[in-house]
């Protein structure tokens, strides 16, 4: 029972921490509601524990081998950061039904995920820490261990932007909302590239 508690408090240390994927489940919480931001919270997870059973049954090795592989990787995730960052600074603010607004979907969170540094940085330290001896039973107790805290982690970021909601009911301050939210994927990126 002791590994199953330090997995635990592993994994809820690495997903409730603020990190791009969590604003962007606190900023649809707050466009769009909890019930569609759960999309973004299925895929955030699934996406998630996708690649950390991938790392866990061997993709660490190949990472190992071809450590380009990682700085790709990187190079994109703040490619994708920005991207993101630039399109909630640029929203109008404007919440009501007349805008076709694009909800969160199930693919971007989980697409959010590979593209997420912090992501792969805690996939491979999880791993090595859990399940450095390939030991296929750890990798699955980790991995579903990780899936439910991090469901769960990244919910509660969305519920929280949910409760931001009613505050966010006039467009300048659904735009200064989103500027913060831009700002702070950005730094994101700016701690990515400076790391």
């Amino acid at each position: 029972m002791t590994v199953l508690l330090s997995m635990a408090a592993f994994a809820l240390a690495s997903s409730i921490s603020p990190g791009p994927v969590n604003v962007v489940a606190l900023s649809a919480g707050a466009q769009h509601g909890l019930a569609a931001s759960m999309r973004h919270v299925t895929g955030a997870t699934v996406g998630f524990t996708l690649l950390l059973l991938l790392i866990g049954l061997g993709l660490h090795e190949l990472l190992a081998h071809c450590p380009n592989l990682i700085t790709v990787v990187q190079w994109a995730g703040v490619g994708f950061l920005l991207y993101m960052a630039c399109k909630l600074a640029t929203d109008d603010g404007q919440l009501g039904a007349d805008k076709p607004a694009r909800g969160p979907s199930f693919a971007y969170g989980a697409a959010m995920q590979w593209l997420n540094p912090k992501a792969w940085l805690a996939s491979l330290a999880g791993m090595g820490a859990y399940a450095s001896d390939g030991d296929g039973r750890l990798v699955w107790q980790f991995t579903v261990v990780y899936f439910v805290i991090c469901y769960l982690s990244i919910a509660s970021w969305a519920y929280a932007g949910t409760f931001l909601r009613r505050y966010l009911r006039e467009p300048k301050r659904v735009r200064l909302f989103n500027r913060v939210m831009a700002g702070l994927l950005a730094t994101s990126a700016l701690y990515l590239v400076i790391s």
